[in-house]
Order: structure tokens, then sequence, then C-alpha cells
């Protein structure tokens, strides 16, 4: 199937394959201009705490935010794609791609028989990952309050996250868990060495919260021996009421000591235990998720929940324009008098003049309402902008990130120049500007927009190629008899 286009095939005249490689050289561009903008900001924000004292010293949170959430993942990002080998290595990954948790367990079973099994162990499902579960988990482990069905964060592995995951609070205190993913197995793949498995999960243990050594993002520390939790999971099965049959592949991987994507010590002997429970009643879960997602019509990504970095980047768009626009505005009443050093204005009498030479009220009007449509123009494109970003339009999402791209350079220049950028004004702009880039350039950004390309023309063709219904209805309009 041809990637999506964000340009029509009338009006480029080129293959869908070559403005997809076009698209993506662009979000390539734009996400180094991104990066190298955002390690500049940090430069500059520094820059200002030093040369400020203690009293900037509040500079070091926005400091730390930039690297820890936009920098540092973008980097690690970029080296993973170089040296890390995209094929199954018994490692999951994260986001950014770096290895993280081993893989240390295999399923055969539906994943009804999967929920079954795992709930009569004592598992608790976990909640996805969206606004309202991070914003209560991190209010529970704040507040050390009991939160058993807290989200895990998203491991990749053959190139997607977790299907779903269980867990186990100790004592309830959300920050000390034991927990385990689950991948479905693609349909006939063979683990090395040719064992069959439907499903491959890693189970470790939350010990505490702490900081990534490698993003230094807030997250939560694992137990090293990782053997442990795995060997835990397989007990909890073995002393449920269901039957599980436990089958261990000794010496899978060579048993080794590395670091996982949190920089957190791990320890393995390398076995792998596979785990039937093709045997599990399966009826016992009256209405399973795969069940309810099979019967349930598919939902259009238009009303699917939107990646973090769109809803993010749509905001920004619009933060960003107003921010540019009072910079504008501050530069407009900052240096009119440069800009037009014979022009005056009699307090009296309200007239203009430049030159000595009093400027007609219809030029006057003319001028405001230039000014009032270029404030109007400015105000009502990044709403457009905005709703067609949000709207997964891949085209209005590249154009964001040139305009972004063009006013960063801009006020790169003005920062450099004897125009200035300060804090209060240009430079927050500026900031905005990186925000835009860092969140639409994104991988899920992207997915989202290539994915809704996909079903727009989807749509299209399903609406130009008529269904059976609709040729039978046509075939007898055409048999009846004419009048």
């Amino acid at each position: 199937m041809a990637r999506p286009s964000f340009i029509s095939a009338a009006a480029s005249g080129i293959s869908e394959d070559t403005r997809g490689r076009l698209a993506r050289a662009l979000d390539l561009s734009f996400f180094w201009v991104g990066t190298l903008s955002a390690i500049w900001l940090i430069f500059l924000l520094a820059t200002q705490a030093f040369r400020d004292g203690f009293s900037q010293l509040w500079f070091a949170i926005p400091i730390y935010v930039l690297l820890a959430y936009l920098v540092l993942p973008r980097v690690h990002t970029a080296l993973s794609r170089i040296y890390l080998p995209d094929y199954f290595i018994g490692r999951a990954r994260t986001r950014e791609g770096i290895l993280g948790d081993p893989l240390n367990l295999g399923f055969l079973g539906s994943e009804a028989q999967l929920q079954v099994a795992m709930t009569a162990a004592g598992w608790t499902p976990a909640d996805p990952v969206n606004t309202r579960s991070s914003w209560r988990i991190i209010a529970s482990t704040l507040s050390r309050r009991s939160y058993p069905e807290a989200p895990v964060s998203d491991l990749y592995v053959f190139g997607r996250p977790q299907d779903f995951a269980f867990q186990r609070e100790v004592d309830g205190n959300p920050g000390q868990r034991h927990h385990v993913r689950f991948w479905k197995a693609p349909d006939g793949w063979l683990l090395p060495g040719g064992h069959h498995v439907g499903w491959i999960a890693g189970g470790t243990y939350d010990r505490s919260v702490g900081f990534s050594l490698f993003t230094l993002q807030v997250t939560h520390k694992i137990e090293q021996d990782t053997d442990v939790e795995r060997d835990f999971i397989v007990n909890s099965l073995r002393g449920a009421p269901v039957p599980a049959k436990v089958a261990t592949i000794e010496n899978f991987s060579t048993g080794y000591h590395s670091r996982n994507g949190g920089g957190d010590s791990i320890a393995t002997d390398g076995a792998l235990p596979i785990i039937d429970l093709r045997a599990v009643d399966a009826s016992r879960l009256p209405r399973p998720d795969s069940a309810l997602a099979a019967a349930a019509p598919r939902v259009s990504l238009m009303r699917a929940a939107r990646p973090i970095g769109t809803t993010l980047g749509s905001v920004l768009v619009l933060l960003r324009s107003g921010a540019w626009l009072t910079a504008a505005i501050d530069l407009a009443v900052n240096y009119a008098a440069t800009l037009f050093p014979g022009a005056a204005i009699d307090k009296a009498t309200g007239q203009i003049s430049l030159n000595g030479q009093v400027v007609s009220e219809q030029v006057a009007i003319g001028v405001l309402v230039v000014a009032i449509l270029a404030i109007l123009l400015v105000i009502v494109v990044p709403i457009v902008l905005t709703v067609s970003v949000y709207r997964g339009h891949n085209f209005s999402r590249l154009i964001v990130m040139l305009f972004s791209t063009v006013t960063i350079g801009a006020a790169i220049f003005a920062y450099t120049s004897s125009l200035g950028l300060d804090l209060r004004g240009g430079l927050l702009a500026f900031s905005l500007d990186i925000g835009v880039l860092l969140a639409l350039s994104g991988e899920d950004a992207q997915r989202f927009a290539r994915a809704r390309g996909l079903e727009r023309r989807g749509a299209k063709l399903s609406k130009k190629t008529p269904s059976p219904v609709q040729r039978g209805a046509a075939q007898r309009l055409e048999q009846s008899p004419k009048e």
C-alpha cells in the first residue's frame, strides 16, 4: 500500500512514494532543527542565569525540562537508530529506541485466556497511559496513596508498545509494584531456535521512584535480579486456580548483566519459561477486551484520542502565535521611530504627519484597515492551521513546522543583531516555536498524520466505488421497464 501523501497527485506530478520520502526527509530536517535549537536555548537560559546570579535560579526548572524531556530523548533516538540492530534480541526498547527490560516470559493462549489467568492469579490490569492516568499516578506517588491500576510506561517490541499490562501493588505503595507487559506475536513468528509462542512478555519489579540515568526523567527504578520477578510471575500462575503448564527453555539467551532504558542494572540467567494457558476457560471473563474489540465497529482516527505530540503541538501553535503577535507589537512600538523617523502625531488634533506633511484622513484610515486586516490574518491563520494539524493533515503539520523553522532563524538573527531578544517577548515565542518542532516532528505525530491521510484516501475511494448493495440497486434500476 502506498504511503500517505501530503500533496495531491494531480498537483504534484510525482509518485506517492517519492512524496512520502520527501515528507520523511522534511520531518528529519525539522527533527534536527528542533533538537539543535533546544540545545541552543538551554545554553541561552544557562548564560542568562549565570549572568543574573542567584536571583534567576528558577531558570534551572526550564533548563531541566528541556534537557530531560526534549533534548536527551532526541539525542538517544538519533543514536539508537545508528547503532542498534532492528530485530528481536530478547529486549524491549524505550520510545527513544534504547534497550529496555529483558523479555523473560512466553505465553500460549488467547488474550481472553491470559486475562482470566492473570486475574485469577491476583494481578490487576494496568490503566492505559493518558492524561488522566498520568496525573493520577503523579498525585498518588507524591501522596503515597494506593493506585492498583496505575499505568506502566510504554516499551516497544515488534515496533509497537505493549498490548496490555498487569501489575500487583506492594503494601498500597504506588512506588513499589510487580508488573508485566504483554506483546502479541505476529502471525507465524517464531522465537530464535524455532519455538512458537503467541505472546512475549517482560516482567520486572519496581522498587522505587528515581531519575533515569540516560534521560534524567523521573521514572520507576527496577530490581536488578529480573529472574526473581520472572519466577514470581510463573509461581503466581502455578498457584492460581487455572490450568497452566510451564516449560522452560534453558539458556535461551546467554546470561548477562546490562542496563535497561532507565539506566538500572539488570541481570538474568537467560532462561525463558513458556506458559501454556490454552486450557483456561475463557468464559470466566464475561466480556474480554478482545471480544469487545472484535464486535465493536472500527473507530475512525478522527474520533480517536490524539497522540500527545499532535495535541501538544496544536496547543503550542496557538500559544506561539500569541507570543509572536505580542513580540511584533512590542517591536513595532519600540522601533516605530527608527522605522519612520519623520512620523509624528499631534496629540491635540490627532493628525498624523510624515516629514512635516499631514497625512490625509483617507490614507490614515487605509493604513488602519491594513493593520487590522494584518492582525486578523495573524490571528485567524494560526487557528485554521491548529484545527488542521489537530485533524491530522500532514501538509498543515509540515507547513507549521516550516514556519517555526523560519521564525526560529529570525529569532536567532534578532538575538545576534542590534534588535535584541529578551526573556519577556521574543525568547518566549522562540521557545514555543522549538516546542512546536519537537512535538510535531515526533514519531507519534508523524504516524498519526500519515495514518489519517490513508484513512481519508480510503474514505474517498469508498465513496467513488459503489458498494455491492448500491451496484445491485443500480442494476435493478437499469433493468426496470421504462415508461
